[in-house]
């Protein structure tokens, strides 16, 4: 289960912009993982509970954005959202597409209670 480390590394970075923000409490944590990325949202999701357990993050809320997968035809320049993981253009047939969303793990935000 990678989402283990991948949590354990996501505490990491949101531990690290807690004290570079001065955040007395991390209230919540965005995060956006693209279909493509080979993460499992729910997995992701309990290992950050489970990581969480007795630490100043315990009860944390995780808030997760699943992105599409979408592309863009290198031959006729249109855009599309792929779908089934038909990599064919909808527009000219083409094959030769461009991911250009999809592929993301990202810690989009946190949010906390700082010490005002």
């Amino acid at each position: 289960m990678h989402e283990l480390n991948i949590a354990t590394e996501i505490l990491r970075a949101v531990n690290s912009e807690a004290a570079r923000a001065n955040l007395l409490r991390v209230d919540e944590i965005g995060l956006r993982i693209g279909a493509l990325s080979g993460v499992d949202p729910d997995a992701l999701r309990f290992a950050l509970e489970a990581s969480t357990i007795d630490t100043p993050l315990a009860g944390v809320r995780v808030d997760i954005e699943c992105l599409p997968v979408r592309a863009t035809c290198r031959a006729c320049q249109g855009t599309i959202e792929v779908t089934d993981y038909m990599f064919i253009c909808p527009h000219c047939g083409s094959g030769d597409l461009v991911v250009t969303q999809g592929e993301e793990l990202q810690l989009a935000r946190i949010t906390g209670q700082d010490q005002a």
